[in-house]
């Protein structure tokens, strides 16, 4: 079987895996689980030996006209180089762990069926953008895995966070995603082609009309779908879906296909230097501010949410100084680790019975409850930290390395300004991306308070995945060498400079969180002793957590109730009176609501108004007035021929009196 045959079923598989669950789920609930998870694993295998047969070598390259269109052809075309095989890879893995993972986690959700077969169609249809050679091909993943997202963000569509989180996805990513369709269009217009290599070349020989306006149009599609500043406020709220749904989105989809889709495209971006200054100032942006949110949310998975963003920023950021060979080198690191996180917090929702930390942080031994999630999260946390050995060191010191070289001028592809921006904030977020990973692990696994409660050890289709996971996390980084040869040959290895920069950062930010906390320890625990008695209702913030995650409800046991009480937080502490706007991503959705939802909604009224007021008035007038005409003539009609007769006789007489005198005039005249 040739590889481009064995790429076709890449995405086919699972494709034909979510039909067969969707027309057979309920008829056939045996086969549901099979279903799910063989397909996305047949998927996984089979793009592990495309990556091998492909090598890091030459581009495999294949098309098909799709239908004739009369101007721009759109092609069926397949473009495997290394990144596309590697990035494959990475989809497969991860979306079958995460099937694993759900076959145990919703194993008791009457909608798992439908769960599972939108899961599968959404793996496929990041494997079609991976794979896609062809932007209108790209684009059919692109949108298909929006309206998946749509389904499961609002998997409890009982809830009204679910039903909100998940329209507020769809609403936010289609902003993005109008100009970006424009901007495809005015790509392949000036390119006369919608298949990558042909766009490619006409930029290489200097053919783009309108290189910056097509940049920025592209990249607000991507700000859209990958969560950047502006347009990243949906992925924080998406966290109302299921849990291995956010590790899917987060890790292997959706989210990556921003970044996947600027990096087959950068010389595109490359030839506008206005836009690689637009990308990185929102890189800068995003990392920074994403990383103060993080330190002031209450639930694990909006903690997790707000790391993605960065970690996002991470990736555009090294884009904007033109190392794609980075940018893939993170989105592959983050993608093992942070699913290991997601999947790894539906465990501890799962055993603690809810998502609060403040109320994990008056549990005492939960990490003795779940010891995989613990040793697996902590891991995850290192790397999400980057901290060496782990995975996540090499990567981020790849995109801090690029910056560098851009920002000092030994690189010419961006402007220096554009380098410094990036490392600049690169090197912050190092900082607040080990204090929010600090404050994670003390509050969820160092609290002190009532036991927490042992349910047995738990599934092993859950803690087997996060150690299978775990493997890449701690080692990926070790393949920075080799990984050089199947991009674009670019050294991925870490300098001195970075290293030290980038490490002592994070350890000053991890140091200062713990010293912090083991501060705040002290005085809790003593005001708790002073002023709460044992058995106390559970605390508001525990609720209002919990009533914000829907899953809680279905996925975890009965549980006794949180006391309530002091809690040690070094978010508080670390952001003084910055913590309550960050807590609230610094009042975002609020400025969008008073500049386009409020406008939107007034204007809706005054057309409301309008058409009741104005319109149906004329409507109700044109169909009252041949009424009231009708009601007048239907008064005539009695039904005696006398009145018919007399009245027929008048009509003659007027109608011969008024000949008569028309004629007397006509002659005088």
């Amino acid at each position: 079987m040739t590889t481009t045959t064995l790429a076709v079923l890449v995405p086919l598989l699972p494709f034909l895996g979510a039909v067969a669950g969707l027309l057979f789920g309920r008829t056939a609930p045996g086969f549901v689980r099979p279903l799910a998870v063989l397909p996305t694993l047949a998927a996984a295998v089979l793009a592990v030996l495309v990556a091998v047969r492909q090598g890091g070598g030459e581009p495999i390259e294949a098309a098909t006209e799709l239908t004739p269109t009369g101007s721009v052809p759109i092609e069926l075309a397949l473009y495997l180089d290394g990144f596309a095989v590697l990035v494959a890879v990475l989809v497969g893995v991860v979306a079958t762990c995460v099937q694993l993972y759900s076959t145990a986690y919703l194993r008791e959700d009457p909608r798992y069926p439908s769960y599972a077969a939108l899961v599968s169609l959404f793996t496929s249809a990041m494997l079609l953008v991976v794979y896609s050679g062809d932007l209108m091909v790209l684009l059919v993943g692109w949108e298909i895995m929006g309206i998946c997202s749509y389904f499961l963000v609002g998997h409890y569509w009982e809830t009204e966070a679910a039903r909100s989180a998940s329209l507020k996805a769809f609403l936010v990513t289609k902003l993005g995603d109008v100009p970006f369709l424009i901007g495809l269009f005015a790509l392949a217009t000036d390119a006369n082609s919608f298949q990558i290599t042909e766009i490619l070349e006409t930029v290489k020989n200097g053919g783009l009309d309108h290189p910056t306006l097509i940049a920025l149009l592209l990249l607000a599609g991507v700000a859209g779908k990958s969560a950047q500043f502006p347009l990243h406020t949906w992925l924080p709220d998406a966290m109302a879906g299921p849990t291995p749904v956010s590790a899917l989105i987060h890790a292997a989809t959706m989210v990556a296909a921003g970044v996947y889709f600027i990096a087959r495209l950068l010389p595109v971006f490359g030839a506008s230097r206005a836009a690689l200054v637009v990308m990185a100032v929102m890189a800068a942006v995003t990392m920074v501010g994403s990383g103060l949110a993080a330190l002031a949310q209450d639930d694990i998975k909006r903690v997790l949410a707000y790391s993605t963003v960065g970690q996002l920023g991470y990736m555009i950021g090294a884009l904007a100084v033109g190392d794609r060979s980075a940018a893939v080198f993170h989105l592959l690191s983050h993608g093992f680790f942070k699913a290991l996180l997601f999947l790894g917090a539906g465990v501890i929702i799962h055993a603690a019975g809810t998502n609060s930390l403040a109320a994990m942080a008056r549990m005492d031994g939960l990490a003795k409850r779940i010891p995989d999630a613990f040793w697996t999260m902590s891991i995850a946390l290192l790397a999400l930290a980057a901290i060496p050995p782990f995975a996540g060191f090499f990567s981020k010191e790849a995109v801090l390395v690029a910056a560098e070289q851009t920002a000092t001028g030994h690189a010419d592809f961006a402007p220096s300004a554009a380098g410094w921006l990036v490392l600049v904030s690169g090197v912050l977020t190092a900082l607040l991306t080990a204090a929010y990973a600090t404050r994670l692990w003390l509050m969820a696994f160092r609290g002190r308070g009532v036991a927490a409660p042992d349910h047995g050890k738990e599934p092993f289709a859950m803690t087997g995945v996060l150690w299978l996971l775990a493997i890449p996390t701690v080692g990926f980084g070790l393949a920075a060498g080799p990984l050089a040869d199947w991009f674009d040959g670019e050294g991925l290895t870490p300098t001195l400079a970075t290293s030290v920069l980038g490490t002592g950062a994070a350890v000053i930010g991890g140091m200062l969180t713990y010293a912090l906390w083991q501060r705040l320890s002290v005085s809790t625990a003593r005001e708790a002793a002073a002023t709460t008695p044992v058995g106390a209702a559970a605390s508001a913030d525990a609720a209002e957590s919990a009533a914000g995650a829907p899953e809680v409800d279905e996925v975890t046991h009965d549980h006794p109730v949180v006391p309530a009480g002091p809690v040690a937080d070094p978010g508080k502490a670390l952001l003084g009176p910055l913590y309550p706007h960050a807590h609230v991503g610094f009042h975002l959705d609020a400025v969008y609501d008073a500049l386009f939802v409020r406008p939107v909604r007034a204007a809706a009224g005054l057309v409301r108004f309008l058409d009741r007021a104005v319109v149906d008035t004329y409507v109700r007038g044109a169909g009252t007035a041949p009424g009231l005409l009708g009601s007048l003539v239907r008064r005539a009609q009695t039904g005696n021929v006398q009145s018919y007769l007399s009245a027929l006789l008048a009509g003659a007489v007027v109608l011969a009196i008024a000949t008569a005198v028309l004629a007397n005039v006509n002659a005088g005249s």
